[in-house]
């Protein structure tokens, strides 16, 4: 095998990891979403409004304590901001 045909066999076996990523990444996000739905339904009845700044911003760190990276803080807030805005955007079930 040349150099470029083992460069791109490495490549298309980190490809095929991201892929996989991927599909768990999606079933984790509809997972997580099910749960925001269910809140969401039971939080008139606990008398607590829709949108809680003091908890995404709980989330936000969090998930800077979790991150190990190499995405930076900042960037995951990105990503969680943009998960927080799909979730209240999302039509209940």
């Amino acid at each position: 095998m040349t150099e470029d045909n083992a460069a791109f066999a490495e490549i298309q076996k980190h490809r095929d990891q991201i892929d996989e990523i991927d599909r768990e990444l999606v079933a984790l996000l509809n997972k997580r979403a099910g749960h925001s739905l269910v809140i969401r339904g039971l939080k008139p009845d606990a008398q607590m409004g829709l949108y809680d700044a003091k908890r995404e911003e709980e989330i936000f760190e969090k998930v800077a304590s979790y991150n190990e990276g190499p995405l930076y803080n900042e960037y995951l807030r990105e990503i969680y901001a943009t998960i927080l805005k799909v979730s209240k955007e999302t039509p209940s079930l």
